[in-house]
C-alpha cells in the first residue's frame, strides 16, 4: 500500500510555510516493519539523500509497531530543524548546518520557495 502525504514546514524555522511531499509504502509486515518514507519535494536537509530518502532512526533501527503514520510525520516534521549532523546523509548540508547557518538558511528557503510550485 503507498500513501501520498504532505509535510509543513514548522514556524519560526527555515523550512516555514513550505509544503513538502512524501511517499509513504507500507508492506504487508506493517505494523512490525516500518514504512519505506521519500521526500518527492526537493530536500535540503542533512539527513534527506539526494534520492528523497530519510536518515531517521524510528524508520530504521528505532522502529516500534506503535508508531502509527502520527508519529512518524510528525518525527520527520521535527526531524526538518533538529537535524541529526552526527549521521548525515546529505554531507554538504550538514557542514552547512554546523560551520555557515546563514548559507544553509538560504539554500533550504530556495527548497521552501520550489516546494510552492509541486
Amino acid at each position: 500500500m503507498t500513501w501520498n502525504a504532505v509535510i509543513i514546514g514548522p514556524a519560526d524555522t527555515p523550512f516555514e510555510d513550505g509544503t513538502f511531499r512524501l511517499v509513504m509504502h507500507f508492506e504487508e509486515q506493517y505494523p512490525n516493519k516500518p514504512p519505506a518514507v521519500k521526500f518527492i519535494s526537493q530536500m535540503f536537509h542533512p539527513n534527506v539523500y539526494a534520492t528523497g530518502e530519510l536518515c531517521l532512526d524510528i524508520l530504521q533501527n528505532r522502529w516500534s509497531p506503535t508508531y502509527d503514520v502520527a508519529a512518524v510525520l510528525t518525527s520527520i516534521q521535527s526531524l526538518l530543524n533538529d537535524p541529526n549532523t552526527g549521521s548525515p546523509a546529505n554531507v554538504e548540508a550538514s557542514n552547512l548546518y554546523k560551520d555557515n547557518r546563514k548559507e544553509y538558511t538560504k539554500r533550504v528557503r530556495e527548497t521552501v520557495e520550489k516546494s510552492w510550485e509541486d
